[in-house]
């Protein structure tokens, strides 16, 4: 079952466009588990390699990193957003990068 759904994760984040940037909750939401933000994070850290799952796409909901500014990790997150031209500005994005999918988006290529 929780197999099931970090397949769903992993697909909706697979649809976060390069340069756009969702929140843990909106990927929850989009994969058909409101409330599971939580999960999001767990099953990101899960996600196979060979996905290449784009983790770093994906924000708390105040669209900061998901790492402690200054840490190794939110510095990785950071210069592969700003690889994708993402703006930063105290280690939060810029809100014309957040990804709001439209409709063919969401009929067409989310599976859930």
């Amino acid at each position: 079952m929780q197999q099931n759904n970090y397949q769903r994760i992993w697909q909706t984040v697979l649809q976060i466009p390069p340069g756009k940037v969702a929140s843990y909750g909106q990927i929850a939401d989009l994969a058909g588990l409101p409330g599971r933000a939580r999960l999001v994070g767990k099953a990101l850290g899960y996600a196979p390699e060979h996905l290449a799952v784009p983790w770093f796409r994906v924000l708390r909901s105040d669209r900061s990193l998901a790492f402690a500014p200054g840490s190794e990790s939110a510095e990785r997150q950071r210069q592969l957003l700003l690889a994708e031209g993402v703006l930063l500005k105290n280690y939060r994005v810029q809100q014309q990068h957040l990804w709001q999918p439209d409709l063919s988006e969401l009929l067409f290529k989310l599976q859930y």
